[in-house]
């Protein structure tokens, strides 16, 4: 058992009223925590007792520099910890920030993700390879977001392929609206997650924000854009090549696919799968790699994701 003395405030954001988080907390980084007052009280092992004591000093400092912590701040701070992090977590914070909005930034949950955020600044094509929950589309629509908003692009292009688990467009109920809309869906969830809705929806009328099948991007040259190629592993290699071209001047291009989860026919090599072998090379363009370890969802999805990759 450990005493450390924090603001009561701070307290209350990382374990939240009456110590809600406290249960999930445990789970997640292994020590019981129970705060009175400013008072944190840790129980474990000396072990996990020393790097919760460390990460919650560290955030203090994120916290004191005005930038919103909660619990899962904390579970970042001890993911860091555990990858070698030598720095000041402040400073991993105001290097990766990505500000989406007034009042609205996103923040790395880990080394991996600050790696993948520096990618996407410094490249022109990046790949986001990796399972689910890692962040990668969502950082990607973030970063997206700020470009626009900083005006280094006039426009942002959100597409995927529309063809999933052996379903064809044509087989499914309604206008070609309702049909693609199931497919984009995880990519509006971003964009009303990281902007106002009145704005998501005034950037969507107007065409600053286009989200399409791949299908719609054939024979178009994307100036001035921020392009996003979300669920790539599921193109063909006919796609990847016919998209890849589209990128025009003063564009970036981010892929994002998970080459674990290939719905297209098994007698087609993926488009992400072919990329990733022929592009490695090339200057400019990024691979950036998932595993997870970067997951940053429940607890349990990254035990999920093991077990699967076990039973292969």
């Amino acid at each position: 058992m450990r005493e450390i003395s924090f603001p009561e405030e701070f307290l209350r954001q990382i374990l939240g009223h009456y110590d809600r988080n406290a249960e999930f907390l445990e789970r997640a980084v292994g020590v019981k925590l129970s705060s009175r007052g400013e008072s944190l009280h840790m129980d474990g092992a000396d072990q996990g007792i020393e790097a919760c004591g460390w990460a919650m000093t560290q955030l203090l400092a994120v916290f004191r520099a005005g930038i919103k912590v909660d619990a899962a701040d904390l579970r970042t701070a001890l993911s860091l910890k555990e990858e070698g992090f030598k720095g000041e977590l402040v400073d991993f914070y105001r290097d990766s920030k990505i500000q989406c909005a007034p009042g609205r930034s996103v923040f790395p949950k880990g080394l991996n993700q600050g790696r993948y955020i520096r990618s996407m600044r410094e490249n022109d094509v990046v790949f986001g390879i990796g399972p689910a929950g890692t962040g990668k589309t969502y950082l990607a629509v973030a970063m997206a977001i700020a470009a626009l908003r900083d005006k280094q692009v006039k426009r942002l292009i959100l597409t995927r392929p529309a063809v999933e688990a052996g379903e064809k467009l044509g087989f499914l109920p309604g206008d070609m609206a309702e049909k693609v809309n199931p497919y984009l869906r995880p990519l509006l969830d971003a964009l009303f997650d990281l902007l106002e809705g009145d704005r998501v929806y005034k950037y969507l009328e107007s065409g600053i924000i286009e989200i399409a099948p791949i299908a719609f991007m054939r024979g178009r040259t994307l100036n001035d854009s921020f392009i996003i190629l979300d669920e790539a592993q599921n193109t063909t290699v006919d796609q990847m090549k016919m998209f890849l071209t589209r990128l025009g001047f003063n564009s970036k291009a981010v892929i994002t696919g998970d080459v674990t989860q290939i719905d297209i026919d098994p007698a087609r090599r993926s488009g992400l799968v072919d990329a990733a072998v022929i592009l490695k090379d090339i200057e400019g363009i990024a691979f950036h790699f998932f595993t997870e370890r970067d997951v940053v969802r429940h607890p349990l999805v990254q035990k999920i994701i093991r077990a699967y990759d076990g039973s292969a």
